[in-house]
Parts: structure tokens; C-alpha cells; sequence
């Protein structure tokens, strides 16, 4: 698999979701979810429980030409007990 997330996502919602295990990232709108689980489990060495997805379309301006909508895929990853990414404060 070459595609890997592309960003972590901080929002309000996301550094709730922290307090229970789960991880936001923005990745690539092709990336599976299974794609993610195993490139998120070998990176950092941690086991997933679940994934949740949906695609986001960028807010900022309405395009002129609608083919070139900016859509990604937010991906909230659910780690189970005793694991953590500790690149995120939990």
C-alpha cells in the first residue's frame, strides 16, 4: 500500500475522542478501511478495534468547475485497551 494518512485532525471533537482510545486522521478519499487498519497496526505497532469513515468536502470556495471538488476522507480509528499512538496526548 502506498497511500498512508495525510495529516491528524485536531478538533474539538477529535480531542474528546482521545479520551476514549480513538484516533482522527485525514487520509486519502481511495484509502480503505482495511488499508488503513493494517497500515495504522504495522506503523505504530498497536492493534486496532474498529474504523469509522466519511468523506468531508472541503468548505472553502465553490469551485468553477465542479469535477475539481477537493473531497477527503476522515478516518477515526479505534485502538483497543492498553495500546496508544504516543504521538497524540492522551
Amino acid at each position: 500500500m502506498t497511500d498512508k494518512p495525510k495529516n491528524q485532525l485536531v478538533t474539538e471533537k477529535s480531542i474528546r475522542l482521545l479520551q476514549q482510545n480513538q484516533y482522527t486522521f485525514k487520509v486519502d478519499s481511495k484509502l480503505t478501511k482495511t488499508e488503513m487498519k493494517d497500515w495504522i497496526e504495522r506503523f505504530f505497532d498497536v492493534e486496532v478495534e474498529g474504523t469509522n469513515s466519511s468523506r468531508i468536502k472541503n468548505k472553502s470556495r465553490k469551485p468553477k468547475n465542479k469535477l475539481k471538488l477537493n473531497i477527503y476522507k476522515k478516518m477515526i480509528i479505534k485502538l483497543r485497551r492498553n495500546y496508544f499512538i504516543p504521538l497524540f496526548l492522551n
